[in-house]
């Protein structure tokens, strides 16, 4: 068997996957179990003419339907692409819009489904010609053991989306366990190690980073919904404080959500002396986070040390960089002065260069688009360009002293007097100064006729802060029209992994419709700021 599916030889029963249940207890699968199912899954996906190299949608939550769906088209040689269910987007003509882009790029053989997702699904795959199959109707194992030779490319995962519509990268079996490499001898990993997650399984960071590594290690498993860490993050800290788990990866929203909702006095009892690495990527990192994370955890054990900036992406399966253990994280000033957070250096067989616009390599210190490439980089997109071994990623940074420090989106930023501005930093300081949730704002910017233009968003603010924005953007902007977008909670449009959409907000703002939504927090203001 190939190293992705090794552990399906001799699953242990020993170990395996704890899924959470509403009612507050586990569902505890063992992977003995778990690779029964994955057989069984495997054999009815063949039966339903599932053949090699075929491709299989997976729309299913985390859960042991999703587990066995994944390996079980795995075992059949096809590729798996999981999809994120409607339950992860709440608009359903939003959901529509995105699958039918996704199974037009996909063309699979099959999706399959659970009772939950089939009635958002079943119409747009029968536009667009899909079949679909409801997880309970595959078999839960099978009677000889499924094993046909794997798919050259293993994956296809979907970007999240944060620059346009999404797309589908091809990661093919040998990126895929170069990546998983990588992160377990980043991470030390051993089967003795276990891991915690609430991330979404469809999702690069959630996937590979918190189901796949975890079980090809043979290592124990708590595996939580987002919903469910959104309504109590107490639950997740406990996998560590109580059940013991030590490794874990979130975006840095995550932590903030944590600061939010938990009291000193809920983690009375708890015990974080052997959680070893909280990765932390996806989005630009706030130092004021990170710090005030270490601060809550650091009476009952957690090391500030545990903390681990990162940065990845899908087209190079998921991590690129990570700070090694037990090194501590660090920031520096930014090009405007903005603390900027080291993201580490390269992982095991990944490369990086920063380079200038001509695609030249640029020194130390100087910002430019940050290059990948390596051993786990894709080999394209779905229907589109293959890579050359490299992928140009359209996110800005900085090398210094071997650690990447990674800025923002190129596309969303703004020269401003031969510098560029970038829509994070604006971000930063306005949480700073505000002391508002980071992910309460977002700032897009953008030229309009000329003229350098900002726009806030900001979810049910206070009142007081909306006059001190133009003042706080102008020494970042200056001369800038400024506009400050009041919505309703939650309506600020972002990513499957919580970034915001800028280019949609900022197309919104283009379109004359910034103002607000029915039921919004406020009057849309402006002003200009003076530097």
């Amino acid at each position: 068997m190939t190293g992705l599916l090794s552990w399906l030889a001799q699953p242990r029963a020993d170990r395996g996957i704890r899924f959470s249940r509403p009612d507050g207890d586990w569902d505890r699968w063992s992977y003995a179990r778990l690779a029964r199912l994955a057989h069984g899954h495997a054999a009815g996906l063949t039966e339903r003419g599932v053949r090699p190299g075929d491709l299989v949608g997976v729309v299913l939550p985390s859960g042991p339907g999703f587990v066995g769906t994944l390996f079980g088209a795995l075992l059949a040689g096809a590729t798996v692409s999981p999809l994120a269910p409607a339950v992860a987007f709440g608009d359903s003509d939003r959901y529509a819009e995105h699958l039918a882009s996704a199974l037009a790029a996909m063309r699979p053989r099959l999706l399959v489904v659970d009772g939950a997702s089939a009635p958002s699904v079943a119409r747009t795959a029968a536009d667009a010609g899909v079949s679909t199959v409801d997880v309970a109707d595959l078999p839960a194992e099978a009677a000889t053991p499924v094993m046909v030779a794997p798919a050259t490319v293993a994956l296809l995962q979907f970007t999240s989306g944060t620059t346009g519509a999404v797309r589908g990268v091809r990661v093919p079996r040998t990126a895929l366990e170069a990546n998983i490499a990588a992160v377990r001898d980043w991470l030390e990993m051993t089967p003795d190690d276990a891991t915690a997650s609430w991330l979404p399984v469809h999702h690069d960071m959630g996937l590979v980073g918190c189901l796949l590594a975890p079980v090809v290690t043979g290592a124990d498993l708590w595996l939580l919904t987002p919903a469910e860490f959104v309504r109590r993050p107490s639950r997740y800290l406990e996998c560590f404080g109580r059940a013991g788990a030590r490794l874990t990866a979130m975006p840095g929203f995550g932590l903030a959500h944590v600061l939010r909702r938990v009291r000193p006095e809920q983690l009375d009892g708890l015990d974080f002396r052997q959680w070893r690495a909280v990765i932390v990527g996806a989005e630009r990192i706030p130092p004021a986070t990170l710090d005030a994370f270490a601060a809550l955890l650091a009476p009952h054990g957690l090391r500030r040390e545990a903390l681990l900036p990162a940065y990845g992406l899908a087209e190079a399966t998921l991590a690129v960089t990570g700070l090694p253990l037990r090194t501590g994280w660090r920031q520096v000033s930014g090009p405007d002065g903005v603390p900027v957070v080291g993201c580490g250096g390269p992982v095991a067989g990944a490369r990086i260069t920063v380079v200038d616009d001509d695609a030249r390599p640029v020194g130390d210190g100087v910002v430019g688009e940050i290059v990948v490439g390596g051993a786990s980089v894709a080999d394209g997109y779905a229907g589109g360009p293959l890579f050359d071994g490299t992928v140009r990623t359209g996110d800005a940074g900085f090398l210094a002293d071997g650690q990447l420090f990674v800025l923002g989106r190129l596309g969303d930023s703004l020269k401003v007097h031969g510098r560029t501005v970038f829509a994070e930093d604006v971000d930063a300081v306005l949480g700073t100064a505000l002391n508002a949730p980071p992910g309460r704002l977002a700032t897009v910017l953008g030229l309009v006729a000329g003229a350098p233009t900002v726009v806030v968003h900001l979810e049910h603010p206070r009142p007081e802060w909306l006059p001190r924005i133009p003042g706080l953007v102008a020494p970042l902007v200056p001369e800038a029209d400024v506009h400050v977008v009041p919505v309703p909670s939650g309506t600020i449009p972002r990513t499957t992994s919580g970034k915001p959409r800028r280019r949609q907000l900022w197309r919104r703002h283009l379109d004359g419709s910034a103002h607000p939504p029915r039921g919004t927090a406020g009057p849309v203001t402006s002003g200009r700021g003076s530097g």
